[in-house]
Formats: C-alpha cells, sequence, structure tokens
C-alpha cells in the first residue's frame, strides 16, 4: 500500500518496482498520479487501486496483462472513453470501479473490433485502394497512409457519440494494422503527433446495447415508465424498439400500419426520469428546459452539425439528467431535494489541468426556484460550485456564444444579470463577478442574444412585452434600462402590452416570438425593426412582421417555441401533447432580401406531431402541456418536455 503519500508520477521508479516479480495487489490511491510510467513491468499485478489521483490516460495499464480488477474512480479526467480503453487493452480484467464488465468487455474486445474492421477495410476499398499504384515508391506508400489514417477516423463512425474518442482511437489502431498486413508498412513508422479530427455526424444506429447496458450503469434509473403501450397516429410503417435491455421495465412501441401520410419523425423513448424521491405514480413534476450537450473537439469549424451530438440535458422538479437520445439511457442524475430546476445551459471552458496542460471539458449551469446556479462539471460527476445569483426564481439561463464565461440569469426579481463565472482551477476554486444588471419592466420569462452582435444587445420576451437592452461592456453604467419595446399587431391596433412567451432566433436576423394574440406565432425582422442609431432609452418601435405561423387557439401561457437553425425549422408544442413543426426554408431566402415582403397568408405548420396513445399501468396519463420542444443542431432528435413528467425523444425518419 502506497496510498496517501503525496506521491506524483516520477516518484514511481521503474528501477525499483521492476524488481517487484511477484507483487499482486499494489494500492496508488489518494496520490497524484497523472500519469503511469511504461517500464514498472510488475509481471504478475492483478489487483490495482488509482482511486483519487490526477490520471489523465490508461493506455500506460496494458503493460499489467494479468490485471483482473482495477479501480480509479474520483480521477476528473477519466471518462467513459477509457473505461473502453482499458477493457480492450486488459484481456483478463473482470471488474473495473467495482462492476463486473465481463460481458462488456467481451463485446468490445470481440463485436465491436469486428465491426470497426470491416468499416476500416471498406473505407479502404472504396477510397484509398486505387490511389495506390501498383509499382509505388516509399514516398507514395508515406503519404497515402497519413491519408487514410486521418480519412478513416474522420469518417468511420459507430456507437453512441460519447464514445467518439474511443472509437478514433480504435480505429486508428484498427487502420495501421491493416495497413500493416496489406502493405507491409511497419506500425506506426512516422511519429508524427496524432491529429485531431472533425468528427463526421453520420452516426451508425449499430450503437452495442451492452454498450448502452454500461453506460445505464452510471446514473440513476429506477425512473423508466412501468408497463407504457404506445400507439402512434399517422404511421407509416411498423416501428418496434424497446429501451436497453437491463433489469428495467421497457418502453414498448407497437404501432398499426396507417398509410394515410408519411410521418418525418418516430416516437422513439419515453422517459420519467425526474420523479419527486423516484415514485412511479408521479405524473406531476413540471418539465421545463432541455439542451443538447456541444460537441468537444468539433474541430475549428464551428458547423453546428458536426458540432451536433445526441446527449441532452433536461430539467424539472428537483432533478437535472442527462440522457442518450439513442438508446434512451439516462446517463447521469443530478439532484438538489429542495430545488425545482427551470432551465439550464452549456458552456465549454479551457481548463488548465496539470503539467499546464489545457483541455476542454463541458461545463452545465442550472438554475431555478431558489435563485441560485449550479455549475456541473459533467464528465466528472462533480457540481463544483454555485452563485447566488438572484433572491427570487431564475426563469432562464443563457450562455454567450462569444464569451464562454459570460452567463445571463433572468429572475423573477424583474432583473436579467450578466456573470463572469471564471475557469475553475485543477482543485475547483473559481471566482465569479456580476458585470451588469438589466432592469426589466416585468418578469423575464425567454432572453435570446441577438446573432450578428451578441456582446452588444440582447432581446427578452417578457409578462409585459418584448423588450431590447445594450449590453456593451465598454460603457460604464453597470445598471441599465431597457433600450426598446417592441410593439406588435393586436386585433385592432398596434400594442406593447403582452406576455411573450417564447422567443427565438431562426437565423441571424429573423426572430420568432409568441405572444398572448391567440393562435398565432409572429416572424418578424431584427435589423428593420431596431433603430440603431436612435439616441435614448426606453422607446417604442414596431416589429417589422415577416409573416405568422398557424398554431393552436389556446390561451395557455408558456408553451414555449425553439428554432433549429442549421435546418430552418420552428417548432412549438401545444396544450394536447402535439408538436407543430413548420420547415421555413422556402421563405426565408425573400424575407433576407432588401425588399422583403410580409408573407399575406398565414403559415401553415408542415407538420402536427400528435401525441401519441400511452397507456400508463393501462391508464391514459391527464392532459399533457409541451412546455418545450427542442431539436438537436442536425435535427436527428427532437426532445418534448411534458407537464406530466413525461419526456419524449422523437427521432427523424
Amino acid at each position: 500500500s502506497l496510498s496517501k503519500l503525496q506521491l506524483k508520477t516520477g516518484d514511481l521508479d521503474p528501477r525499483l518496482f521492476s524488481r517487484l516479480r511477484h507483487l499482486q495487489k499494489l494500492d496508488l490511491s489518494d496520490n497524484l498520479l497523472d500519469k503511469f510510467p511504461n517500464s514498472l513491468t510488475l509481471p504478475d499485478l492483478r489487483v490495482l487501486n488509482c482511486n483519487n489521483n490526477k490520471l489523465e490516460d490508461v493506455t500506460a495499464l496494458k503493460q499489467f496483462p494479468l490485471l483482473e480488477e482495477l479501480t480509479y474512480e474520483n480521477n476528473v479526467y477519466l471518462t467513459l472513453n477509457d473505461d473502453y480503453k482499458v477493457m480492450f487493452l486488459l484481456q483478463n480484467l473482470r471488474l473495473l470501479n467495482g462492476k463486473d464488465i465481463t460481458k462488456l468487455a467481451n463485446h468490445v474486445r470481440r463485436v465491436n473490433s469486428r465491426k470497426l474492421t470491416s468499416k476500416v477495410t471498406a473505407h479502404w476499398e472504396k477510397f484509398f485502394r486505387d490511389k495506390l499504384p501498383e509499382k509505388h515508391t516509399a514516398e507514395q506508400v508515406k503519404s497515402i497512409k497519413k491519408k487514410f489514417l486521418k480519412s478513416v477516423q474522420t469518417n468511420v463512425v459507430y456507437g453512441p457519440s460519447s464514445l467518439s474518442e474511443f472509437t478514433r482511437w480504435r480505429v486508428k489502431m484498427i487502420a495501421e494494422e491493416f495497413l500493416a498486413y496489406s502493405l507491409g508498412l511497419e506500425l506506426n513508422s512516422d511519429t508524427e503527433p496524432e491529429e485531431k479530427t472533425d468528427e463526421s455526424e453520420e452516426e451508425s444506429t449499430e450503437s452495442p446495447r451492452e454498450a448502452a447496458e454500461d453506460v445505464a450503469q452510471v446514473g440513476d434509473f429506477s425512473s423508466y415508465i412501468n408497463n407504457v403501450t404506445v400507439t402512434p397516429s399517422k404511421r407509416k410503417r411498423n416501428h418496434s424498439k424497446s429501451s436497453p435491455g437491463n433489469k428495467r421495465s421497457k418502453t414498448q412501441a407497437n404501432t398499426e400500419e396507417e398509410a394515410a401520410e408519411d410521418v418525418s419523425a418516430e416516437p422513439l423513448h419515453f422517459l420519467q426520469c425526474h420523479s419527486k424521491g423516484n415514485s412511479r405514480e408521479d405524473f406531476k413534476t413540471q418539465l421545463w428546459s432541455c439542451v443538447f450537450e456541444p460537441v468537444l473537439d468539433s474541430g475549428a469549424r464551428k458547423d453546428p452539425i458536426v458540432s451536433s451530438s445526441r446527449t441532452v440535458a433536461t430539467c424539472g422538479g428537483e432533478s437535472v439528467c442527462l440522457i442518450d437520445c439513442e438508446t434512451g439511457t439516462v446517463l447521469k442524475k443530478y439532484k438538489v431535494a429542495t430545488e425545482e430546476f427551470f432551465s439550464v445551459a452549456w458552456t465549454t471552458l479551457t481548463m488548465v489541468i496539470s503539467d499546464s496542460r489545457k483541455k476542454a471539458h463541458n461545463i452545465l449551469a442550472a438554475a431555478g426556484r431558489r435563485g441560485i446556479v449550479k455549475l456541473i462539471h459533467v464528465a466528472a460527476d462533480f457540481c463544483y460550485g454555485e452563485i447566488k445569483a438572484h433572491k427570487k426564481p431564475i426563469a432562464t439561463v443563457c450562455f454567450s456564444p462569444t464569451q464562454e464565461t459570460h452567463l445571463f440569469t433572468a429572475s423573477y426579481d424583474k432583473r436579467i444579470a450578466l456573470w463572469d463565472i471564471g475557469i475553475p482551477d485543477c482543485d475547483y476554486n473559481f471566482k465569479a463577478s456580476q458585470l451588469l444588471v438589466l432592469e426589466t419592466a416585468s418578469i423575464p420569462l425567454r432572453i435570446a442574444l441577438v446573432p450578428t452582435c451578441p456582446e452588444q444587445y440582447l432581446l427578452a420576451g417578457c409578462e409585459g412585452g418584448c423588450f431590447a437592452w445594450n449590453i456593451k461592456l465598454d460603457k460604464g453604467q453597470k445598471s441599465r434600462p431597457f433600450e426598446a419595446i417592441f410593439q406588435f399587431p393586436d386585433e385592432e391596433s398596434m400594442t406593447t402590452s403582452h406576455r411573450v412567451d417564447g422567443l427565438a432566433f431562426l437565423n441571424d436576423d429573423v426572430v420568432v416570438s409568441k405572444s398572448s394574440k391567440p393562435g398565432c406565432i409572429y416572424l418578424w425582422s431584427w435589423s428593420r425593426s431596431f433603430d440603431a442609431k436612435g439616441k435614448g432609452c426606453q422607446r417604442t418601435m414596431s416589429a417589422v412582421i415577416l409573416a405568422e405561423l398557424e398554431w393552436s387557439t389556446t390561451d395557455m401561457s408558456y408553451l414555449t417555441l425553439s428554432t433549429c437553425p442549421a435546418k430552418e425549422y420552428v417548432f412549438c408544442g401545444d396544450e394536447k401533447g402535439s408538436v407543430w413543426m413548420y420547415n421555413l426554408s422556402n421563405y426565408t431566402a425573400a424575407w433576407g432580401s432588401a425588399k422583403g415582403k410580409r408573407s399575406e397568408r398565414r403559415i401553415s405548420p408542415t407538420q402536427i406531431l400528435k401525441w401519441p396513445e400511452l397507456r400508463v399501468n393501462g391508464e391514459q396519463p391527464p392532459e399533457i402541456l409541451v412546455n418545450n420542444v427542442v431539436a438537436d443542431p442536425a435535427f436527428t432528435y427532437l426532445v418534448v418536455l411534458t407537464s406530466v413528467n413525461i419526456t419524449a425523444i422523437w427521432k427523424k425518419s
């Protein structure tokens, strides 16, 4: 046992350790190790404990081929990808972090390897085989090897996106073995550093069920709906998909043939994962906000499609959940017994870790009734801090797209605050500071930064209207009144006084907002409505309406809308559990032209996704309101949050 000795990597002297030829158990927990030296040898090591260190890489563990039990919990830089790497590298491993991984490890070594090998081979055959002349020089071989390795890591995709780093690592290994075998190349013949490759969005649907099972063990899942039968209306083909085959009840999709209309999305999962006290009888907890996790290492291109993910954070009641949309697995769950969460938002912070190396990490901010923002480092399963932002509930939060530490919080205290949350150090010390306070005349419900100038203007939909503020930080004034309030058509004239409970940008200029006028969603132009040259505050400006979207005639409030800018879609749920979808790609070019005319007729929805006939223990749930509906940037998945504690996940057909 060498536990709790403040040991660093340099303290593990290979000359000493290589003499311990019969050592079987080694405890290195609670030290400061960031990696393992490559030549410790220890040929008979069976049990290794490295809990509570600062390990960043596990590949050096392959030097212990007889290892049967391994634990490395609370090494915050190790992820699910590292679990899969050790399962592949250590053929005798049975227990990983206390869990029996025999079945999953066999899958990783056999099925996963077989699938990836066939994909790598097919990629060579299709794109590279004919590029290499029969009589080739060493230089030609080296060039094509480099291109092939880069291409194959970018384009061969398999399994969940949360395992993309492991997949790239295995693909590179398999590709090098393939080249060595087929071309007689030496493995790792050139010592160029591994290139970071852009992740391709083409996700394979053949994700291993065992992989889903393993991920499932991470969180708290006594929360799948039991005995749910789904009969979707308007279906063209039979579709049956159950949730991962572990010990939980399954969500069954029993469908009927109905060829009346082609459906653009299929119901995939119905989850009940925000229950108070994990009660299966909870159909009252309201779900409010969801946002897809940004993909790390999406390359220099900030392409929203490439940086799309299938992992979504949802909040409602006392919990925040992280869900894999493809498998329906709840990957993580974070609970605060006295809280009711209303909003979540992601940012990516580059945090300095040991050896002064920087690494990007996704941070989730969650806030709600208590007026406190919780900051969660998701990969480390750690809520590292909180900001007491307001004395009243926080309705919504959002991060600046250009300043990753800048967080806006909109509260029932009729203020929107801008915070710099800082960057945590390796011990998670951080310093948050308030940069601005925007005074609102009424409670802010939705906020949006103007895409063309996100550091200058913020738009908010409030209980009493739609407002804009100048948020430029070089202005001395820390507390600011609104700069503009927008007028909209009422039944007879124009009005500024109405509840705006839906607000989002469809593209750089077109704003989508929903207000108290029944059955109507407005699309209007930011640049034509907002007069930036005018002087003074609190000016009234008329929204230049481009079109109206036909929507439910309900007078029910707080059923919010969202947009998918890359696909030019607007989504809004209604009071009957349906989702109204509007594909506006045929209109945006005309609206963007200088003489863009208003669309005279109301635009009907492209499609309305009806809530399926859902039975829980043989009964239909009560009235179902869709509080929020959000698509990932590529519009592969649609996540529907309801008033009855059910998260519905649809997949685009």
